[in-house]
């Protein structure tokens, strides 16, 4: 048995890896910018530290003292004398109240990122945190990630509307053309039922080529009006549902039964009674095919606020969790003939033309499986 799935598209997966490729690259390189970044921070520190103690020697050179200590302008320091118990800073805007409290907890803050410099000689210990500049730089990369992560989310959405654009114009075109060639052997069909009238042929025989003529028109119907905005109007779902099963039941296996299990009250929801035909008998064709030709198909209607439910329970092989959305993607198909359009195209009608939601409710290998269709109720 042949599985055929969509095939992926290599240059979206390429695109995809190149762009986490640039963006570890990226990180890492800003990473070991940083690090640099640091040690150099740490070095100028001790620096600075040297030339504050050198303040207390003659023989150094109080100007280039002067200027070590000056050119320090984004790095925050803060230092504490133990002989005098006091607390001085550079490079730290202090509140107008309670600066010595502020400056306190920014030493805690101060020392879980770098280890203090310690000044022996005059008894103080220096305490200083990441520059401004480089707690940009430490930031950078996680926006930078996030932009990248923005642009590969926009590309795929692009991506996503541009496939599905295209999926829509396949499946206009497609309709469209299917409707068109099906008008004119219908034409024909429907003169020559006319014609035979008119010799006093059998009437039986007549009257199941106006049943099968009938049957092609609403076929050619169904297929002009993919692509166009439907028509909906309020139907009884009951009726309709019945209406497609009692065509159905002539026209499938005697050993498939289909059970109905509807509420006494009507309910209606908005609906294009053709193509919420074809949903059903492309539904029950499915159930038949999973059953393989032997079991039960189940139909309930359930109602919860303003939402009606339909589901469709059949006895076949079941399905695989993994497999849950993948039944709905054009092309996908367990069997070996067939286009794989089916749960397709009922999946468009439900959602695109009448606006509703369809999805495996249930199912469990070797037991079967439950499809669920969401519908508004009618107003």
């Amino acid at each position: 048995m042949a599985n055929k799935n969509i095939v992926s598209q290599p240059l979206t997966i390429l695109f995809v890896v190149l762009a986490i490729v640039a963006a570890l690259l990226s990180l890492i390189v800003s990473n070991l910018m940083v690090k640099e970044l640091a040690a150099e921070e740490r070095s100028k520190m001790e620096v600075w530290a040297l030339a504050t103690e050198s303040m207390m020697s003659e023989e150094i050179d109080a100007e280039l003292v002067l200027t070590i200590l000056q050119s320090n302008t984004t790095i925050p320091v803060i230092m504490y004398d133990r002989n005098l118990q006091r607390i001085e800073s550079h490079n730290i805007k202090l509140p107008k109240e309670n600066a010595e409290s502020y400056l306190l907890d920014k030493i805690e803050k101060f020392k879980r990122r770098h280890e203090p410099i310690v000044l022996s000689e005059m008894n103080q210990i220096l305490y200083y945190d990441d520059s401004y500049t480089l707690k940009r730089l430490q930031f950078y990369p996680y926006l930078q990630l996030f932009v990248i992560a923005l642009f590969i989310g926009l590309a795929f959405l692009t991506l996503n509307r541009s496939k599905r654009a295209e999926q829509n114009r396949v499946w206009v075109g497609l309709s469209k053309e299917t409707a068109h060639q099906l008008g004119t052997p219908i034409s024909s069909l429907m003169a020559w039922s006319e014609y035979l009238k008119l010799k006093e042929p059998d009437n039986f025989l007549l009257t199941e080529i106006d049943k099968d003529t009938y049957r092609l028109q609403m076929i050619a119907e169904r297929f002009s009006k993919i692509g166009s905005e439907p028509d909906l109007k309020s139907a009884k779902l009951q009726d309709a549902v019945k209406e497609s099963l009692s065509y159905m039941e002539n026209r499938i296996s005697e050993r498939v039964s289909l059970k109905v299990s509807f509420p006494e009250q009507p309910i209606y929801v908005m609906m294009n009674e053709p193509l919420f035909s074809w949903v059903i008998e492309n539904l029950t064709k499915n159930g038949v095919d999973a059953m393989k030709g032997e079991g039960e198909i189940a139909f309930s209607i359930t109602e919860e606020n303003n939402r009606v439910f339909l589901d469709i329970k059949d006895s076949g092989k079941g399905i695989p969790k993994s497999k849950y959305k993948k039944i709905f993607s054009p092309g996908y198909t367990t069997k070996e003939r067939g286009w794989g359009l089916g749960l397709s195209l009922v999946k468009r009608i439900i959602e695109v033309n009448h606006k509703g939601q369809i999805f495996v409710k249930q199912s469990e290998t070797g037991k079967g499986t439950t499809l669920r269709i969401s519908l508004k109720k009618a107003d």
